[in-house]
């Protein structure tokens, strides 16, 4: 059974992104099939920015129906073997430039010690 969890940091961040976009629960909802489907997503909105032997990192650009744009990015890790996903960060790319590479080295150090 594949599960979906996601960091303190990731449900804060989606609260205040949802004020001002109130889609966007719905809209990352939607991505999930797909990444039932396709475990690091396909085709250009998905990117896979660091791979360890039991972790992937994905960026997803995600259509946001409140923007209608896909100017949301959603950072997640797959792991293989557990058939989990963990949702490490979200963010608007017009106020943000890149994910926060503090916070997925933290999350793949704290992965390895498991």
């Amino acid at each position: 059974m594949t599960t979906f969890y996601q960091l303190l940091e990731f449900d804060k961040e989606l609260k205040k992104l949802a004020k001002k976009y109130p889609t966007l629960p719905d809209d990352i909802e939607d991505i999930k099939p797909i990444l039932l489907e396709t475990k690091t997503g396909i085709g250009k909105n998905f990117t896979i920015i660091s791979t360890s032997e039991k972790i992937q990192i994905v960026k997803v650009r995600i259509l946001c129906e409140s923007l209608r744009a896909r100017t949301i990015r959603l950072i997640y890790a797959y792991h293989a073997k557990k058939i989990e996903f963990m949702y490490l960060e979200v963010y608007f790319k017009g106020k943000k430039e890149n994910e926060d590479q503090e916070r997925i080295n933290d999350y793949i150090n704290n992965q390895e010690d498991i």
